[in-house]
């Protein structure tokens, strides 16, 4: 039964250590699905943001492409007005060719004698009207080269922005899409671990339902054994209770019987015959052999009061508040009651039972305390007792407390101070004229005692 207790308690201790373990795992798995979460917030913050870039990378194209448009409409109306300035060139060229042959003709018209000044005069005027043409041609060629250069440089710079708000909307598209995979990657993983641990509990769960299942069954069949084992030893216990009865009763009667023979002998001034002594051997209070007794008549107390008589006398006296409330003559317990309306600490405290030359002590631990008007009984370890604190104790290191004659039990104090005291005392007292049936019976009590103690 101890094994089995001690395999429960091993048991119980693996049950709670893998229940410290499911919930270690539990507290884990709920962290797990903590960050789990958290992660599937952020996914979805990052889903949003991915979102919105998108949405402005659409933005950014859209605007690239009426930026390209609104160049490629530069460089047509840039175009166009070059073909304008050439065609304007064409006609111009073609006026001043007319007025060439124009003024040619009237060169030709007019007089020889003013053909010089016109010719001059027309230089001038011809010159003059090259030079502004010339100065409009170069004015319109700069304000068309500046303000082509100016549109081209801005829409490179637009061009350049939305690229790079491209390229960073692409890198952090990237970006995102390797943590969400990462972030897939650690949830999977952490699934896979979280559905692990959940079969190792369930496996745990069933290993311990069958651990239980088992630990029951044994229990049940443990306590099965106990009732049994107890009932033999009640059967034990009440036949040593027997032989205790029949061996003490077998002492008072040897010793009044040994007293009558050396009573008669020295009235006699006879010398003992080594028939007429009877051996006394101390009973173990291990035995539990039962004798049987064919040949001995018994001699109850109530048919031994024609020859003689056994009386106990108690006496008690105490200086505190505890007192020594009860002795067992068979040397099973002691009991102490504490008469007072205050808890007495015990501790130190030392109870000494004497019993002819032999004795046995047994001291309180520092802790214990006896309550106001309660009552502690010391029992033996053989005493076939449970322990119930703090009304019942048990003596593990002393079988029995010792049986005899004249018991004396005394208290003493953590100082030392005796502050209790009890003693019992048995007295046999035969009649006169029964020595003849004492001396008939002696021999018979010897056989019948010696045949006890085998």
């Amino acid at each position: 039964y101890a094994k089995k207790e001690s395999d429960l308690n091993g048991a119980q201790v693996k049950l709670r250590e893998s229940e410290a373990a499911l919930n270690s795992k539990e507290a884990a798995l709920a962290t797990a699905l903590g960050s789990n979460r958290s992660l599937e917030g952020e996914i979805e913050e990052l889903k949003t943001r991915i979102a919105q870039l998108e949405g402005s990378l659409a933005a950014a194209k859209e605007q690239l492409v009426s930026e390209t448009l609104l160049k490629v409409d530069l460089e047509n109306r840039c175009q166009s007005l070059i073909e304008e300035l050439e065609f304007r060139k064409a006609v111009y060229e073609e006026e001043i060719n007319e007025t060439r042959r124009k003024h040619e003709m009237c060169l030709v018209e007019a007089d020889s004698g003013h053909q010089i000044e016109y010719e001059h005069k027309l230089a001038q005027a011809l010159c003059e009207m090259r030079a502004q043409h010339d100065a409009q041609m170069k004015i319109y060629r700069e304000e068309l080269a500046c303000a082509y250069y100016i549109k081209l440089e801005n829409a490179r710079l637009s061009s350049e922005m939305n690229s790079s708000a491209a390229n960073s909307a692409r890198e952090e598209l990237n970006e995102s899409r390797l943590r969400i995979d990462n972030l897939t990657s650690h949830l999977n993983s952490l699934q896979k671990e979280s559905r692990s641990w959940q079969d190792k509990v369930q496996e745990l769960e069933e290993k311990l339902a069958k651990e239980r299942e088992d630990c029951c069954r044994t229990l049940s069949q443990k306590e099965k054994e106990v009732v049994e084992i107890r009932n033999k030893m009640q059967e034990q216990l009440s036949d040593y209770e027997q032989l205790l009865d029949v061996k003490l009763a077998l002492d008072m009667e040897i010793n009044a019987y040994r007293k009558l023979l050396e009573d008669e002998e020295k009235r006699l001034r006879l010398s003992p015959g080594p028939s007429s002594r009877v051996r006394v051997s101390q009973a173990s209070s291990r035995s539990t052999v039962r004798v049987t007794r064919g040949k001995r008549k018994r001699i109850d107390m109530e048919e031994s009061e024609a020859s003689g008589s056994v009386h106990i006398s108690h006496s008690a006296s105490a200086t505190g508040n505890v007192h020594i409330e009860e002795i067992d003559v068979d040397g099973r317990f002691i009991c102490l009651k504490n008469t007072s309306e205050q808890d007495q600490p015990m501790g130190g405290w030392e109870m000494i039972r004497k019993t002819g030359d032999s004795s046995a002590s047994y001291r309180y631990t520092s802790r214990y305390t006896l309550k106001a008007g309660q009552t502690v009984t010391i029992w033996a370890a053989n005493a076939g007792v449970t322990a119930s604190p703090p009304t019942d104790l048990i003596w593990k290191n002393q079988n029995s407390w010792n049986t005899g004659e004249d018991v004396e039990v005394i208290l003493k104090n953590s100082q030392g101070e005796e502050v209790a005291q009890r003693t019992t005392v048995f007295k046999t007292t035969v009649l006169e004229g029964e020595e003849e049936k004492i001396e008939e019976e002696g021999a018979e009590v010897e056989e019948d005692y010696s045949c006890h103690q085998q």
